[in-house]
C-alpha cells in the first residue's frame, strides 16, 4: 500500500471531495474542499484538540478523491455520499418521521386528501408538513369553503353519462354538489381545485377577491341570502389567513436558515416563506462528530432540508456566507423585514435548544449536567469543568453584627450539607473587603487542614475591590493559581477575573450566567437568614441581661417555654416561677418595674 505522505503529495490542487478508508478498507469519512491538497494535508499536520479527530487521522490508510468544478459541486457530492454509505465520522442528517402530504389526485374531478406516500402518477403533492394539525386545518377549510367530492368513484365521462352511480348523503349535506350524477359542470369544479392550489401553495390574495367578487356579485341580484354564504365563506378564509405567520406581501418564495450550537450538537432552523407568509416551519438537531464549524453543519443542513422538502426557492437568508448551488441567491441582512426573519428563525431554533435541555434534564440528568459544566468550563476558560464552586457572601447592617456566608454547588446543584457562615472576628466596624478577606482566609486554612478537597472554582458577590480581598487571603495560603476565582457586579452582571480590568459579559440568557446568578442569590439568602437570626438573639438576649440574679441557662428555658420575651413579659408571677423556680419571680418582679 502506498504511504499516506505520497498519497498526499500527489493530491490536486481542484475543489473536489475526499474520501478516507481504514485498513479494513471500509469508508470512514467524507469531505470536501475547495483546494484539496491544502485540506487534506491539514489533517497529518497539527495536533488536533478533539479527541475523535485524533483517533480518525490515525485510522486512515487510503485516501481517495473525486474533481469537480466548483464548491458547491463539491457540496452536493459530498451530501449524496454520506447519505449513500453513511461513514462512521460524518454528520448524518436523519429523520425517521414519515411525513404527511396533502395530494390532489390528477383525476376527473380530483379529490384532495392527506396521505404520506408519493406515488409519480402526475398528482399534486404539497408538503411534506411536519405537523399533522396543519394538514387538519387545511382540509377542514378545503371542506367549509369548497364542495368537494370524498368518495373514489372513476367518475369518467363514460361512467357519469351512463349513470353507474348515485349521489350520497355528503350531497345531500351540500357537502358535495353531485358531480357522480353530472350535476357540477368538470369546468365548475375545476374551478374551485384552482383556488384549493392557490391557497396550498400560501397564495390567498385571489382566492379571498374572488370570493369578494361572487359575494358583491349576488348581492347586486338581491340574492342575499346566497351572498351571505358566500360571506361567511370568506370570513372562514381570511380568519385561517390572519393565523397564518405573515411576514410581508414583498417577500416571496425564500427559504430561511439559522444555526444554533453547542460543544456536542447544532439546531439548525428552517422557515419557508411563500406569498408573505410563513408555510413551513422545521428544527433539527445535529450531533458533532469531529471539529465541525458552524458554517460546515449549515450547508450539510441546507442541502439536506431543501431535498427533503422539496424545496424550489431561488432566494435563501442566511446568517453568514455559505457555499450554496450556483443558481441560488443568497442574503445575509443587516436590517429591515429579512433580518426580522432570520432572528424569528434563530429564536425558533433557541427554543427548540431549550426544550432539548428541559427534556434531557428529566430523561438524563447526569447528561444535562456534564453539559452544563463544559459549557461553564468553555465560557469562563476553566482547565477543568466546576464540578465544586464555592460562593462567598457579606452581610451588616451599619457595621452591626457582620457575618460572611459561604454556599457550595456540587454537579451544578446546591450541597447544603457544607454551607457554613461566618461571625467576622478580626474587623472592626462595616469593611466589606476585610470581612471577605477573613472569611476566604478561614475557609480555606479550615479545608486544607483537614485534608478537604477543594473546589475547582470561588465565586465572589461583589466588584474588583471583594475579589481582590479574596485573592489576598489565597495568596496567604499559596493557592492563588491553584483555584480559578471570579467575582459577579450586581449591577450589570459583569464577570471580573483577577488581574484583569475588563469584565465578561455573559448573554443573559447562557446556563453559565445562570449558574453564577444562583450562587450568588443563594449565598445571599444564607447570609441575610443568618444575620437576622443573629441581630434578633442579640435583641433578646439584651432585654434579659437585665435581669439580675438570672444566668444563660434559665434564659434559655425562659424562651423555650414562652417561646418570646413579649410573652414573658406578659406571664403572671405564678407561670414565671412555674416555669424556672424561684427565679421566676426576679423576672417578675423586673419587667413589672419597667411597666410603671
Amino acid at each position: 500500500m502506498v504511504s499516506i505522505e505520497i498519497q498526499l503529495q500527489t493530491l490536486p490542487i481542484n475543489a473536489g471531495v475526499y474520501q478516507f478508508y481504514d485498513a479494513d478498507d471500509k469508508l470512514i469519512y467524507v469531505g470536501k474542499a475547495v483546494n484539496l491538497k491544502k485540506r487534506v494535508s491539514s489533517y497529518f499536520q497539527k495536533e488536533h484538540d478533539n479527541a475523535k479527530t485524533r483517533v480518525l487521522v490515525r485510522k486512515i490508510m487510503r485516501i481517495e478523491h473525486i474533481v469537480v468544478a466548483t464548491e458547491s459541486d463539491a457540496l452536493l457530492l459530498e451530501n449524496n455520499l454520506i447519505k449513500k454509505y453513511q461513514p462512521r465520522y460524518n454528520i448524518l442528517l436523519k429523520d425517521d418521521k414519515s411525513y404527511p402530504w396533502i395530494c390532489v389526485k390528477k383525476e376527473r374531478f380530483p379529490r384532495v386528501f392527506l396521505t404520506r406516500r408519493m406515488i409519480k402518477d402526475g398528482s399534486l403533492y404539497f408538503g411534506p408538513y411536519t405537523s399533522m394539525r396543519t394538514v387538519h386545518t387545511l382540509l377542514d377549510l378545503f371542506k367549509e369553503l369548497f364542495p368537494l367530492r370524498t368518495c373514489s368513484y372513476d367518475l369518467s365521462f363514460q361512467n357519469v353519462q351512463n349513470h353507474k352511480f348515485k349521489v350520497c348523503l355528503e350531497y345531500h349535506l351540500k357537502n358535495c354538489k353531485g358531480p357522480c350524477e353530472d350535476f357540477q359542470t368538470e369546468e365548475d369544479y375545476n374551478e374551485n381545485i384552482k383556488q384549493i392550489v392557490e391557497i396550498l401553495k400560501g397564495n390567498f390574495k385571489e382566492t379571498v377577491r374572488r370570493f369578494k367578487d361572487k359575494m358583491l356579485a349576488l348581492a347586486g341580484e338581491l340574492r342575499f341570502e346566497e351572498a351571505q354564504i358566500v360571506k361567511e365563506k370568506l370570513e372562514v378564509l381570511e380568519k385561517y389567513q390572519a393565523k397564518s405567520s405573515i411576514v410581508s406581501s414583498k417577500i416571496n418564495n425564500v427559504d430561511v436558515f439559522s444555526i444554533v450550537s453547542d460543544e456536542e450538537y447544532a439546531y439548525v432552523n428552517f422557515l419557508q416563506v411563500a406569498y408573505g407568509a410563513i408555510v413551513r416551519a422545521h428544527t433539527i438537531e445535529i450531533k458533532k462528530k469531529l471539529e465541525e464549524t458552524d458554517r460546515e453543519l449549515l450547508e450539510y443542513a441546507i442541502v439536506d432540508i431543501r431535498e427533503r422538502f422539496f424545496s424550489t426557492s431561488k432566494e435563501i437568508i442566511v446568517p453568514f456566507e455559505v457555499t450554496l448551488a450556483e443558481n441560488l441567491l443568497m442574503t445575509i441582512p443587516k436590517l429591515g423585514e429579512k433580518k426580522q426573519l432570520l432572528e424569528l428563525s434563530e429564536r425558533n431554533a433557541k427554543h427548540f435548544r431549550q426544550d432539548r435541555f428541559k427534556q434531557e434534564k428529566i430523561l438524563d440528568p447526569e447528561r444535562h449536567t456534564n453539559r452544563i459544566l463544559t459549557q461553564m468550563q468553555r465560557d469562563l476558560h476553566l482547565s477543568v469543568p466546576p464540578v465544586h464552586i464555592e460562593c462567598f457572601d457579606n452581610s451588616n447592617i451599619q457595621g452591626t453584627n457582620p457575618v460572611s456566608a459561604c454556599v457550595v454547588f456540587k454537579n451544578a446543584k446546591p450541597s447544603k450539607k457544607d454551607y457554613r457562615h461566618f461571625n467576622v472576628k478580626t474587623v472592626e466596624g462595616p469593611n466589606d473587603f476585610a470581612s471577605m478577606e477573613e472569611a476566604v482566609f478561614r475557609r480555606y486554612r479550615r479545608l486544607l487542614d483537614e485534608g478537604q478537597p477543594l473546589p475547582q472554582l470561588i465565586v465572589i458577590d461583589g466588584g474588583k475591590g471583594q475579589l481582590s480581598s479574596a485573592l489576598k487571603a489565597l495568596e496567604q495560603l499559596q493557592l492563588r493559581g491553584k483555584i480559578a476565582i471570579i467575582s459577579i457586579a450586581e449591577r450589570l452582571e459583569e464577570i471580573y477575573f483577577p488581574e484583569d480590568s475588563i469584565p465578561l459579559y455573559l448573554d443573559k440568557r447562557s446556563e453559565t450566567l445562570r449558574i453564577i446568578q444562583q450562587l450568588r442569590d443563594e449565598a445571599h439568602r444564607f447570609g441575610i437568614t443568618f444575620h437576622r437570626q443573629k441581630r434578633s438573639k442579640s435583641a433578646i438576649v439584651s432585654e434579659l441581661d437585665g435581669v439580675e440574679g438570672i444566668g444563660a441557662k434559665t434564659k434559655e428555658t425562659l424562651l423555650q417555654h414562652f417561646k418570646s420575651v413579649k410573652r414573658i413579659r406578659e406571664a403572671s408571677e405564678d407561670e414565671l416561677v412555674k416555669a424556672v423556680g424561684f427565679r421566676g419571680k426576679k423576672v417578675y418582679e423586673y419587667f413589672s418595674l419597667l411597666k410603671k
